[in-house]
C-alpha cells in the first residue's frame, strides 16, 4: 500500500457505512494480520562496541 493512501481524506456521509468502517477499524485493531518478519535489532549503545563494528566496516571497505 502506497504510504500517500494514509494521508487520504474520507467522508462517509451514510450512517450505515460510518459504522461498517468505525467496525472494520476496530476489528482491524483488535486481529492485526501483518506479523513482524523478522526481530528487533538491538541498538548498539556500547562504545568499544561501537568501535569494533566500525573498524570492522572501515578494514572491510579498504580490502
Amino acid at each position: 500500500m502506497a504510504t500517500s493512501s494514509i494521508f487520504a481524506h474520507v467522508k462517509i456521509t451514510d450512517p450505515q457505512k460510518a459504522e461498517a468502517f468505525v467496525n472494520a477499524l476496530e476489528a482491524s485493531e483488535n486481529d492485526p494480520k501483518v506479523k513482524p518478519s523478522a526481530p528487533v535489532i538491538p541498538t548498539l549503545t556500547d562504545l568499544d562496541a561501537i568501535r569494533r563494528l566500525m573498524a570492522k566496516r572501515a578494514k572491510r571497505n579498504h580490502e
